[in-house]
């Protein structure tokens, strides 16, 4: 079993060369011996507690490690629960309808068509990561000597389409505009889940890579400009109201204005922000540390109470769990709800973006437009060999300015700051960089960029 697989949230790799069915019976073998040593000796004594969820992508090799991972599971006795092709959140909510120990998602998320991998989460959908026990699973997985055992664990399948459609729609309020909406599917998940759920709704949906080919007509991933380029298109010709692009696993999204104009998702949770305060006045909030000074300006007018977080759901989702907060927004646009057992969703997002426009008969361009109020470099990755080296380099350059080092190096100054931090995966850096004016951002950008070498 390739070791480097494993990363700091999830299992991914190539297949078959990385990951492949021997690798996918050993990873469930593994995980369910891990969360089934989670459970309370109350919660070992009901069936369902005892039971793993388990669900695949639309990628054509997700079914066979599907098939592979539950013998696995069913190999230490575990019973598994097959949902089928899903959206990763459809995970999160089943192990919370179903109450089971948890649940893996067979999926590559926004990788190409090579990729594949699993995203494993635990009771109540709590995710499991490389401080919360994917050591662990690496190592029993790793060493397995062999892929057999008695198969003493059963396995069943459900459909959850209706129940998940049902939940999902009671966060939708009743009185929603006859709006007209591009949505981009990526040729992902939400080709399937969309028109399920949102299918009888009072709007009208142009679909765009809907079918599932077993290859992506763009990359699924929303944060590169070039993957939105089809949504905007439509949006402008169709003079819709605005545009969505999802990305592979439906679990995260991006969002277009009717000028087709590209809203980052710091500004879309900034948009949120008073929505979800009229409603749990006082309210903690939580956002990434990437997040534009907007965000925190919007909790603060709005009564909330910001709370900062490090990059990534594990972090973002313990932060919600930990404040009790009512929704967090990261920049690589996952949006976490309170009301969704702490989870993120991107169908669930759709419906508060739907409920928002619905309230307003002004343009989605001028709801944004009061948010547009800083200059950002975006997120910007630099080849690194030495990475906690350069970060201490910056941090010694720009002394000065005020510190802290919760995800990186971030430094803030009265009319700028910049985030630098590393990749968990890769040789890299990641720079992001705000400034009062376009004029200071084309000067700070350059001036730190030399530093850290040439962008990848």
């Amino acid at each position: 079993m390739d070791p480097t697989i494993f990363k700091a949230y999830d299992i991914r790799g190539v297949y078959p060369d990385q990951i492949n069915e021997e690798d996918a019976w050993k990873i469930g073998y593994s995980t369910a011996r891990f969360l089934r040593s989670l459970l309370s000796g109350y919660e070992r004594g009901q069936a369902r507690s005892q039971a793993v969820c388990v669900a695949r992508d639309m990628r054509t090799h997700s079914e066979t490690l599907a098939r592979a991972l539950t013998e696995g599971m069913n190999a230490t006795g575990a019973n598994v629960i097959d949902i089928g092709m899903i959206d990763t959140p459809q995970m999160y909510f089943a192990i919370n309808h179903l109450g089971t120990c948890g649940g893996v998602q067979v999926t590559a998320s926004h990788n190409p068509a090579k990729y594949n991998g699993f995203k494993i989460s635990g009771l109540g959908a709590k995710p499991v990561g490389v401080n919360t026990g994917l050591k662990d699973i690496e190592h029993i997985a790793t060493a397995l000597v062999h892929t057999k055992g008695k198969v003493s664990g059963s396995a069943e399948k459900r459909d959850l389409t209706s129940e998940y459609k049902n939940y999902v729609l009671k966060f939708l309020r009743p009185k929603i505009r006859k709006l007209k909406v591009v949505i981009d599917a990526s040729n992902g998940m939400a080709g399937k889940v969309v028109p399920a759920i949102f299918g009888d709704l009072p709007i009208k949906i142009i679909e765009l890579n809907f079918k599932h080919t077993g290859t992506f007509k763009h990359e699924p991933n929303p944060l590169i400009e070039k993957n939105l380029a089809e949504v905007k298109r439509a949006v402008k010709k169709g003079k819709c109201d605005f545009g969505i692009c999802f990305d592979g696993d439906a679990d995260r999204l991006m969002m277009v204005d009717e000028k087709g104009a590209k809203i980052s998702c710091d500004l879309l949770t900034a948009l949120m922000v008073p929505y979800f305060l009229k409603a749990k006045p006082k309210s903690t909030v939580v956002y990434d540390l990437r997040s534009s000074w907007v965000v925190v300006e919007e909790i603060l007018k709005n009564g909330g109470t910001p709370r900062r977080e490090r990059v990534g759901h594990a972090f973002m989702k313990k932060a919600l769990r930990d404040s009790h907060a009512v929704f967090g927004g990261e920049l690589s646009g996952h949006f976490y709800y309170r009301d969704n057992y702490c989870t993120d969703s991107g169908m669930i997002t759709l419906v508060h973006v739907l409920n928002i426009v619905s309230e307003t008969k002004s343009p989605v361009s001028e709801l944004i437009k009061p948010l547009r109020r800083y200059y950002s470099s975006g997120e910007v990755n630099f080849k690194a060999d030495n990475k906690q080296a350069q970060m201490d380099e910056l941090a010694r350059k720009y002394s000065d300015g005020q510190i802290d080092y919760l995800d990186g190096v971030t430094v803030w100054y009265k009319n700028w700051w910049f985030n630098c931090r590393p990749s968990n995966t890769e040789p890299l850096l990641r720079l992001n960089i705000e400034a009062k004016s376009k004029e200071l951002l084309d000067e700070k950008f350059p001036e730190i960029a030399k530093q850290l070498g040439k962008p990848v």
